[in-house]
């Protein structure tokens, strides 16, 4: 070997890196203690961006193409190392590949709760996970925040190292956002699209990346605030239960016969609910809402008039309801010294 080129094989006269992991973010060119000779060819393909670190400092950043390194084009490291009149030695400088493409399918997912302040429950412990799609924006700062001076930086390496960032992330903008537990819950793609233009801004700043999918698969909450919930939707799928009870009543006495004292137990649980759960005062019948459906007449058999005793027995619930319903007005009846007398057609009446 020549003295020619044994001074070539000390410098670095091609600068390219093929990438056939799919799973690698960064990569740092191996120089092999050599140097990068002037009018070296650097190649940077698509999906790919070059990243020159000198002494510590970032310098210049080149995009796909083939680039001949001189002064003109190399004009930030130029100013670093301190050419005044353009460089005809080589020189060292640290040469980073930086992946640019999307990154799909990578899982998230908070390992702790996260407590956030809802307007419904106060503060609530929340988990969740998911999946979203990456891809770096900004090599300077992911290479100074997130990769580091790793020689070959993996997405293994990427999911360990961002799992917390990107939760707090996540629940900086699920606070700042104010959905409701209730919506958390139950609308996971609308959300997931919702808080992407609050993440985006926050890991474009802090990291050097861009998020164009970020999906909630799941939310969970403790189990006392799933019982809330579960109550809430029962209350409002039974609606007005003043009517919902009304309608049980006229139920049982269509039925009429032998078995309407047990219709009538039933009724009398329901309406007792009903009081506690509305907080009604006076009748059962406080509310005005109408009716879900008109009931049935009264069955064949009742007499033209009678007293609470009677009507209650034909309605199948307890003297005293049908007292404080006569009381509050919604049972029509007579009151004769301190008897009240009810007829037919005020219990018709009553039931629709």
């Amino acid at each position: 070997m020549g003295i020619i080129d044994f001074i070539r094989g000390q410098f670095i006269e091609i600068i390219e890196w093929n990438d056939d992991s799919r799973d690698t973010l960064s990569f740092r060119f191996p120089d092999e203690d050599k140097e990068i000779k002037r009018g070296a060819q650097l190649i940077v393909r698509e999906s790919q961006a070059v990243q020159f670190v000198y002494l510590g400092q970032y310098g210049d950043l080149f995009g796909p193409g083939k680039h001949t390194l001189t002064t003109d084009n190399i004009p930030v490291l130029s100013r670093l190392k301190g050419w005044k009149y353009g460089f005809e030695s080589p020189f060292k400088a640290d040469v980073y590949y930086v992946t640019t493409r999307l990154f799909t399918g990578n899982k998230w997912g908070t390992s702790n709760p996260i407590m956030m302040r809802d307007q419904d429950f106060g503060i609530v412990r929340v988990r969740a996970f998911g999946t979203y799609d990456f891809r770096i924006v900004d090599a300077p700062k992911f290479l100074k925040e997130v990769a580091g001076t790793d020689n070959h930086f993996r997405l293994d390496e990427f999911a360990d190292v961002m799992r917390s960032r990107i939760v707090s992330v996540f629940s900086e903008a699920l606070a700042s956002s104010k959905v409701p537990v209730l919506d958390v819950a139950t609308r996971y793609g609308e959300l997931g699209s919702a808080l992407l233009p609050l993440i985006n801004p926050a890991l474009k700043e802090k990291y050097g990346l861009e998020m164009p999918s970020f999906v909630l698969e799941n939310v969970s909450v403790p189990p006392e605030v799933e019982q809330a919930i579960d109550k809430r939707s029962s209350m409002a799928a039974v609606g007005n239960l003043n009517d919902y009870v009304k309608y049980q009543m006229a139920q049982g006495f269509e039925k009429g016969g032998p078995g309407i004292g047990g219709v009538g137990a039933e009724m009398a649980v329901g309406m007792s609910m009903a009081q506690q759960m509305m907080n009604q005062q006076g009748g059962i019948m406080a509310q005005t809402t109408p009716a879900a459906g008109a009931p049935p007449a009264p069955a064949a058999g009742i007499p033209e008039t009678m007293g609470p005793i009677e009507a209650a027995k034909a309605l199948g619930v307890g003297e005293a309801d049908v007292v404080a319903s006569l009381e509050a007005g919604d049972l029509k009846g007579k009151k004769i010294g301190s008897q009240w007398r009810i007829t037919k057609a005020a219990l018709a009446e009553f039931l629709k």
